[in-house]
């Protein structure tokens, strides 16, 4: 095929756990030991604030200690041949740290604090720790920027235009099923090329992409050699 201009990541938990990142939640159903519920709700935010900030400590600490792995490097060098756009699922920073210049959190940012005031201000985590005395400069608490479940996903209105200019969607560590994430991949533009690097990825119609069953550094170095040489 042509070398693609306009590539376009769809990224997902998978992506980072070759970096050591655990997927979002274990076969038991629960998330580090705990329910969603608990931890990943306005309602838990309301009922147990030290605990959810206590959770998302964790979270932020065992970020720090990860680097980005060999396929979030494959994927910032893409951007010396193409114009790349990442919409990530996941809220850690490894594309960034990699190099990835155009990186979109549908999720939210791990490394992050957003203002509980009518601004909904969103300002970086000093270090790794927050606590329930943290306010923002117009004096509101603050909170983790994360989109719980429950809450809209404001992000996908950047994210729609973005797939559809591509030529070329590559979808990474993510089985598709995780909603409104998940109806990205059916706005490509027609003639537009899609791969799936995720052997659990089975919720796209019969040939509308071409599966790669490999681990995301594996599948991008395949695409990499296919494109870039």
């Amino acid at each position: 095929m042509n070398t693609p201009k306009n590539i376009v990541i769809l990224s997902g938990a998978g992506m980072s756990a070759e970096s050591g990142i655990p997927t979002f939640r274990g076969a038991d159903g629960l998330w580090e030991g705990h329910r969603i519920e608990e931890v990943a709700t306005p309602e838990a935010w309301e009922s147990n604030p030290q605990l959810v900030l206590q959770f998302y400590n964790e979270r932020r600490r065992h970020l720090m200690d990860a680097d980005p792995n060999k396929g979030h490097q494959i994927v910032a060098n893409w951007q010396r041949h193409a114009s790349v756009h990442v919409i990530t699922q996941n809220v850690d920073d490894l594309h960034e740290r990699a190099g990835s210049s155009h990186v979109l959190h549908l999720h939210g940012e791990l490394m992050k604090a957003r203002s509980t005031g009518p601004g909904a201000e969103v300002y970086p985590v000093n270090q790794w720790e927050m606590t329930p005395e943290d306010r923002c400069p117009r004096g509101y608490p603050v909170r983790p920027h994360i989109v719980w479940f429950g809450e809209a996903v404001p992000m996908m209105d950047e994210a729609l235009p973005i797939v559809r200019t591509a030529d070329a969607i590559v979808v990474i560590g993510t089985s598709m099923q995780v909603y409104p994430a998940a109806q990205l991949v059916f706005e490509a533009q027609p003639g537009a090329s899609v791969y799936v690097i995720d052997p659990a990825a089975e919720n796209l119609p019969a040939g509308m992409a071409e599966r790669i069953a490999m681990g995301g550094a594996d599948g991008l170095s395949k695409l990499n050699e296919r494109w870039f040489g």
